[in-house]
């Protein structure tokens, strides 16, 4: 039997499940350090990923509901990058990883779990984050909390987001 400690998902177990879309719903909430949002454009916000891959792993979406790349205004294209952009800066002076992927999944055999709001995943890499535990065990462990992650990067954050 495997057991891997993780007491920060209790929360989102235990919380009720909403309709509709939270890349939409959390935005308008204006509870930004409960939702994990961490920076707002004009067009677009930064959202940490709830369930990360790594530590830092972010998501920039469009406030619109929209899902096809060729959907968004070049303004929200252009801010879309523009944000990803200074959270990779961000990343790199805060958590110092080795490396990057960024990517968006668009449809649910590409992977996405969202797949009607466009997002695009920034996820910090380090040498030696793929490890003997998901190879062998097929068991990811994720070595900080996500809230304690918004915090030392809400710290950091300067003007990437007037």
């Amino acid at each position: 039997m495997k057991f891997i400690f993780a007491p920060w998902r209790i929360e989102y177990i235990r919380a009720p499940k909403g309709e509709g879309c939270f890349l939409c719903d959390l935005p308008k909430q204006n509870k930004d350090e409960d939702n994990l949002i961490l920076c707002r454009g004009k067009n677009c916000f930064v959202i940490m990923n709830n369930y990360p891959y790594n530590p830092g792993h972010l998501m920039v979406a469009p406030y619109r509901h929209v899902g096809e790349l060729e959907s968004l205004s070049q303004e929200e294209l252009l801010e879309l990058m523009i944000l990803a952009q200074n959270m990779v800066s961000l990343l790199k002076r805060v958590m110092k990883p080795d490396g990057f992927n960024l990517g968006f999944n668009f449809g649910r055999v590409a992977g996405a779990g969202v797949e009607d709001h466009i997002h695009l995943h920034i996820v910090p890499r380090w040498n030696g984050d793929t490890n003997f535990m998901p190879v062998i065990a097929d068991i990811k462990v994720v070595p900080q909390a996500v809230k304690e992650t918004y915090h030392a990067l809400k710290e950091a954050l300067s003007s990437c987001c007037q």
